[in-house]
């Protein structure tokens, strides 16, 4: 592809502005990159967050998203195991060439796999961020996570017991969790979620589904009665103030809670617990060598259903229909599936 070909874009216009569809160069894949024709790019929270609140982009006018799904259309020096043609998913960063929200992008390497036969491109683009944020959680040893050893890395494999709970089970990182949980060997996997999630859930490896609705006291009895007392890890996939007292409060003698915003708590018990802040950007030079290593199975899990990927809803009208996605998110709109749009389909 010549460097002047123009494609579409959704631009976020400036700082806390507003997004708009406008057109951009290809770019060129460099060393270790692929070029993407995207056919599916998923939504995340953190994208309507970036226009709320100013965070993680310092040029404007930018593109955002970092769920990518799509067809390899050029490979740059270095690339192996890819080739023009290929069916591919791939984690996007807030860097314009890199990112979802249009009908281009370069993929890096090592954090794109291809899409089995058995899935789609809509299902495909469901799993990296989410993916990522719940293994980053879990595995990250120096920074981002808990430590523990990673089911594909040897030993790893059913390494754990004992219970671990999943505060906020049907979002999209916190579904990835409890099947990151089952290869662990966790057992019971106790989840909150919505009560119309519940079944769902159980098919992804939770053993308990408790209502989220539920006070406070009477969530915590509920999780403690089935987890007979002692919780040394609480992943909480909601993070807001009130789910991240939950969690603490649950959590044993040097017990941890990996968090997906900033804690709000801090150790005053003396009970040596600690609350992690997760980042699950496989870009991040703490994550790079965990996220290689699962990059490189994930494909495999999918196809086997080892992994399954999010239920997901296709949004109309290309990349236009993102806005509306995005403020859908905002309000809270959005429950136990992704939102999905077809990059391709812009007029």
């Amino acid at each position: 592809m010549s460097d002047t070909q123009q494609q579409k874009a959704l631009f976020l216009q400036s700082k806390q502005g507003k997004f708009a569809v406008g057109s951009r160069s290809i770019p060129k894949p460099g060393k270790d990159e692929l070029l993407i024709k995207v056919y599916s790019a998923a939504l995340n929270p953190v994208d309507h967050k970036v226009q709320e609140y100013g965070v993680f982009v310092e040029q404007y006018p930018a593109v955002l998203g970092e769920d990518i799904a799509g067809l390899v259309v050029e490979t740059g020096e270095n690339v192996r195991n890819f080739a023009k043609g290929d069916k591919v998913f791939t984690h996007g960063q807030f860097s314009n060439d890199r990112s979802a929200f249009q009908q281009f992008t370069l993929g890096v390497m090592d954090y794109t796999a291809k899409i089995p036969g058995n899935l789609g491109y809509d299902d495909a683009a469901t799993v990296p961020l989410g993916f990522d944020t719940a293994s980053t959680g879990l595995y990250n040893s120096n920074k981002y996570g808990i430590g523990l050893r990673p089911p594909w890395e040897e030993g790893g494999l059913a390494r754990y017991a004992g219970p671990i709970v999943i505060l906020g089970g049907a979002s999209s990182v916190g579904s990835y969790v409890i099947q990151l949980a089952v290869l662990s060997g966790f057992t019971p996997i106790i989840t909150t979620a919505s009560p119309v999630h519940e079944a769902y859930l159980k098919s992804l490896g939770a053993t308990h589904v408790i209502d989220r609705h539920l006070p406070a006291d009477v969530l915590k009895a509920a999780i403690r009665k089935y987890s007979s007392g002692h919780i040394k890890y609480v992943y909480d996939a909601i993070s807001l103030p009130d789910t991240q007292q939950i969690g603490w409060s649950l959590l044993g003698h040097k017990g941890c809670l990996v968090l997906t915003l900033p804690a709000v708590v801090k150790e005053e018990g003396g009970t040596e617990r600690r609350a992690v802040q997760t980042f699950g950007s496989p870009h991040a030079d703490e994550n790079k060598s965990l996220c290689s290593g699962s990059w490189a199975i994930l494909s495999e899990w999918l196809e086997k259903g080892t992994i399954k990927p999010n239920r997901y809803e296709v949004l109309p009208n290309g990349l236009e229909g993102i806005i509306e996605g995005l403020e859908r998110m905002k309000k809270g709109q959005v429950s136990g599936s992704k939102l999905v749009a077809h990059p391709q389909e812009t007029k």
